[in-house]
């Protein structure tokens, strides 16, 4: 597999160690688990994976998640897997609803699907408080049915529409996850044929479709509410722009991130010719070669 020159002219804008994202693009990143809280206890769990010799640490920002140490397969085919007891969740991916930091509220997860963070969310509200997880998509909606099933989520919606559809439903939501579609420059590792397909032209097309769901998700929101808005791309103009575009066309305040002992870099506040508003910049970026992770970008915006 080989990276398109384009893209790293891009990203090369951005950073000054583009050969160590290109290298990381190519590495296998550890395996990582939540433990599903709602089904069983940590100490129960930890000990019946501690007898199977799998060997981890905890994820610094997240008591629940852990990272593999060793090369341990079939975690999806594991017993404790099948139970709702563990899920098998990418540490980055696991970054948004930390930041979302749900209570008992209502919650809009206007992307969900196949429910990692639907789950974690509810697992972070302890089932209580209502949770509407949204897929336009018909077969993607079986898997967050599954996940939610087995995870013993029981207050949560299912909801089948386009996320754009939202703002005109005349329903109010105190926090949104939008973790939109994207192009997924961030997870080449995992998945290599994003690094053939892309184009220009299609991190374009992406950014105007972002640019729809955060306005609908605007304006589903109550007054003094938050919306995290993520992708798992690099791109500026499904990133910084469309939060430059909730902060200008849409009013939005951007506030400050702040992950432990967990590395993240500030956003741009320039792309090309285009200047974004200095609060862009409280916005992170998470890059595959600062943490072994998937790449990530992530905002915390409140109404």
């Amino acid at each position: 597999m080989k990276l398109k020159k384009d893209w790293l002219d891009r990203q090369n804008i951005i950073i000054d160690d583009i050969n160590k994202l290109e290298i990381s693009m190519f590495q296998k990143i550890p395996k990582s688990i939540r433990i599903n809280t709602l089904k069983i206890k940590k100490k129960d769990i930890l000990e019946m994976l501690n007898k199977k010799g799998w060997k981890f640490k905890q994820v610094p920002f997240f008591e629940d998640g852990y990272i593999f140490e060793n090369d341990v397969y079939g975690i999806g085919n594991s017993l404790e897997h099948f139970l709702g007891y563990i899920y098998k969740q990418e540490v980055a991916s696991m970054v948004p609803p930390i930041i979302l930091n749900p209570k008992n509220e209502i919650i809009l997860d206007m992307a969900a699907a196949p429910g990692s963070k639907t789950t974690q969310i509810a697992q972070l509200m302890n089932n209580e408080g209502c949770i509407v997880a949204n897929e336009k998509n018909q077969k993607r909606i079986y898997s967050l049915q599954e996940n939610i099933q087995r995870c013993g989520v029981v207050n949560t919606l299912i909801a089948k529409t386009d996320g754009r559809n939202f703002g005109k439903l005349n329903i109010e939501f105190d926090k949104i996850l939008l973790d939109a579609p994207c192009t997924g420059t961030g997870i080449i590792m995992k998945s290599p044929k994003t690094a053939k397909i892309w184009s220009e032209k299609t991190t374009k097309n992406y950014s105007e479709l972002q640019k729809q769901l955060i306005k609908s998700a605007y304006n589903s929101l109550k007054d003094s509410g938050m919306i995290v808005y993520s992708t798992c791309s690099l791109e500026p103009e499904e990133n910084e722009d469309v939060v430059n575009y909730a902060i200008q066309e849409l009013g939005m305040k951007v506030k400050d991130i702040k992950l432990k002992n967990f590395k993240t870099r500030k956003s741009i506040t320039q792309w090309k010719n285009k200047k974004f508003d200095n609060e862009v910049e409280k916005a992170v970026r998470i890059y595959p070669h600062d943490n072994n992770t998937t790449g990530f970008f992530i905002a915390k915006l409140i109404k």
